[in-house]
């Protein structure tokens, strides 16, 4: 964030999102999932038997959280790169450059936009769509269970009843669609069916079922679909299958297997080069310049003659001799025995690896441990990209939060004299009543710190040298830095002085780097709570980077082209994006599934479920004298079985009439009040009585017919 706490960077290295060198020394390899460290000598641990001074960091990649957000971890250095212990060399989820990251810092201005942003709403522009500002990346886990039935086992296959090719374009021979394939919702994932049969099968049948296999009439599709609401790319696949003792594995399940230990073979053949190219060059410090006690051939050539120095050239030669036998070909005791100490070291490392992949292995041709009667089990994972969208919910870090009522092309932004258009478009009316002017302070200093770092990139760029670029920067920094306070005026100092011995330590690239992050995001602050930022430090801010002091602009309509008639609070705030997306919420019923003991439908969006119809709504509608919309609501729409029947048959055959029935809930009642001793009749228009829970409405019509 521009605006911060100084908690950030504490949070972000505390949290284990973040991965943070252990000891210091140099990147010796960097690839997007894994950070190689040979760690400095005066840190290595010469008690620990397996301490060679390798630090090996594995990264995590595109994994999904509990909340199906996307946990992904980035490399910070670069190969070569000095790192200390405790720098953070690798981002994770929601942070960036070691620092809590969870949002966006956005151009905001508080204003009425023509009532798109009454009550809480929040107009966006569509800039942050396009530049993917608040584009984030979902990942779903689904799960495809192949079980033991009564009526034999549970099958995953590419053979489905009654679906045509097409619907199984995207799956491999096995019925498991493939890594890569783009799917929608009621795409299938993984092809299954289940066998189907009223009775059980006779003994002769279980035998022919054993020797011949499924008997494809006899099954129904069960297949693992996508879901409402998804979209997006198969990122993985896992496959467990239980091993069955006695049984030859199916060619696809070995297959994977295969696949499986062929993937830990190469892993542990990386870590073994890792270690060997660090043992060796560890030994190879210690035998330049030591004399050898022989003659050393390579090929039938000598290449040292006996008491000659070993040097930089011949030292990778005879290194493969000195690593198998150290007192063969040197003299010196000391050094014989260091090298002997790292040989171990480094064999010990590889047989503790070795050891842990084995064990991986073996479980790998284990087969997997399931559930009691469960076959096999698929789990399909999918990414989606979420770009912003309407109906998202977003808010600050003040409880300001919103849901997006339009997204604007940029140009009907509202814009500010020098031609920025704003990104946000908040209602003022959230600050006064709430209390929290926390976000107005935000908005002025977030403008203030954007603004000063423009400036001090402008003014770089007139500038040679290190240190006139040095402070340069510090110039910049004490603006606002005094407050008069002394003790808080010490601890300023203090950090200044920190900043500028910093600052000398960097390299000219990362100098350039600094201050081009300086030049483009803006000066960050920190202003913790109960000791941040004074009224008048952000007046002084404010003053610098050539704003008036009470932080307000004149802003012009980008519809009109004609300013706003009063000047606007407009600055930078941090943004965040919520989980409560529209995608996730969006709902529809037409029918589906009912209830089982009250017959009416289920509730709610993960069972398919209709919508409420309660008491106060049935008020509304009999206030309304809307009878036959409130009978509907009563009846056929809720739990009167034949009436729902009825309506059906009515709509296939083109009539648009139907009767109703009597609702189950009303023979519920009935059964009530019976258990309090009440009998309940109804009398039907021929004179005969009929228990109420029994009887049933038929039309006159419908009696004629029959």
């Amino acid at each position: 964030p521009l605006v911060g706490t100084g908690m950030e960077k504490v949070i972000a290295e505390h949290s284990g999102a973040a991965v943070i060198a252990k000891r210091g020394g140099v990147v010796e390899s960097v690839s997007g999932d894994r950070i190689v460290i040979k760690v400095n000598p005066e840190e290595i641990n010469t008690d620990d038997p397996l301490d060679i001074g390798l630090d090996i960091y594995e990264l995590m990649k595109f994994k999904g959280s509990n909340q199906a957000t996307c946990m992904n971890q980035r490399p910070l250095v670069r190969k070569g790169d000095t790192v200390v212990a405790g720098s953070v060399i690798a981002d994770g989820t929601s942070t960036y450059k070691g620092e809590l990251s969870l949002g966006k810092n956005v151009l905001v201005a508080f204003m009425p936009w023509r009532g798109y942003n009454f009550e809480d709403a929040i107009v966006i522009s569509e800039r942050l769509v396009k530049d993917d500002v608040f584009t984030s990346i979902h990942i779903e886990e689904f799960t495809c269970e192949a079980r033991e039935t009564k009526l034999g086992p549970e099958e995953i296959t590419r053979n489905i009843v009654g679906v045509n090719e097409k619907a199984l374009a995207n799956l491999d021979e096995h019925g498991i669609v493939r890594v890569g394939a783009y799917v929608k919702p009621g795409d299938i994932l993984v092809g299954k069916v289940t066998p189907k049969g009223e009775t059980q099968p006779t003994p002769e049948e279980k035998l022919l079922l054993a020797i011949f296999g499924e008997k494809a009439a006899d099954v129904k599709d069960s297949s693992l679909r996508v879901p409402a609401g998804v979209e997006g790319i198969v990122i993985d696949v896992q496959v467990f299958a239980r091993k069955k003792p006695g049984k030859k594995e199916n060619r696809y399940i070995q297959q994977l297997i295969d696949e499986e230990i062929e993937k830990l073979d190469k892993e542990l053949e990386e870590k073994k080069k890792f270690i060997t190219s660090r043992r060796d060059e560890l030994v190879k410090e210690l035998i330049i310049g030591q004399k050898v006690p022989r003659d050393i051939k390579v090929a039938g050539k000598v290449i040292l003659k006996k008491g000659e120095e070993i040097t930089e050239e011949t030292a990778p030669k005879v290194l493969r001799f000195i690593v198998v036998n150290p007192s063969g070909f040197l003299s010196d005791k000391d050094v014989i025995e260091k090298v002997e100490n790292i040989v171990n070291k480094a064999k010990l490392q590889i047989e503790l690896w070795e050891n842990i992949y084995e064990k991986q292995k073996q479980q790998a041709q284990k087969g997997a441990d399931l559930k009691p009667g469960v076959n096999e089990l698929v789990k399909v994972y999918i990414a989606q990209k979420r770009k912003i969208q309407v109906g998202d919910k977003m808010a600050g870090r003040h409880g300001n939060k919103g849901v997006i009522s339009i997204v604007l092309p940029e140009e009907d932004m509202p814009f500010m004299e020098d031609g920025t258009p704003v990104d946000i478009v908040l209602n003022p009316l959230g600050v006064p009543s709430r209390m929290n002017v926390g976000q107005i302070l935000e908005t002025h200093l977030g403008l203030a710190a954007k603004k000063l770092g423009e400036k001090l990139g402008e003014e770089l760029k007139k500038i040679t040298g290190k240190e006139a670029v040095i402070n340069k920067i510090i110039e910049y920094y004490k603006i606002a830095n005094t407050t008069g306070d002394k003790i808080v005026d010490k601890y300023r100092e203090e950090d200044l002085k920190e900043l500028e011995r910093y600052l000398n330590t960097l390299d000219e690239d990362t100098l350039k780097a600094v201050v081009k992050d300086l030049s483009q995001i803006g000066i960050p602050v920190r202003t913790p709570v109960f000791e941040g930022a004074t009224e008048n430090d952000i007046k002084e801010m404010l003053r610098k980077a050539g704003f008036k002091e009470d932080g307000k602009m004149k802003l012009i309509d980008g519809r009109t082209g004609e300013p706003f008639d009063l000047e606007v609070t407009a600055g930078y705030m941090y943004m965040l994006k919520l989980i409560h997306m529209v995608d996730d919420k969006i709902h529809a019923r037409s029918t589906g599934p009912y209830s089982l003991i009250t017959q009416q439908p289920l509730g709610g969006r993960a069972q398919f479920g209709g919508q409420r119809f309660g008491e106060m709504e049935v008020w509304a509608l009999e206030a309304h004298g809307a009878a036959y919309s409130l009978q509907e609501m009563l009846t056929v729409k809720s739990d009167d079985i034949e009436g729902r029947k009825r309506v059906y048959e009515s709509i296939v055959k083109g009539k648009y009439y139907y009767d109703i029935g009597v609702p189950e809930s009303f023979k519920v009642l009935v059964r009530e009040l019976k258990a309090l001793a009440l009998d309940v009749e109804c009398r039907l228009e021929d004179g005969q009585q009929q228990a109420c829970d029994t009887v049933d409405i038929v039309s006159k019509s419908k009696k004629k017919e029959l």
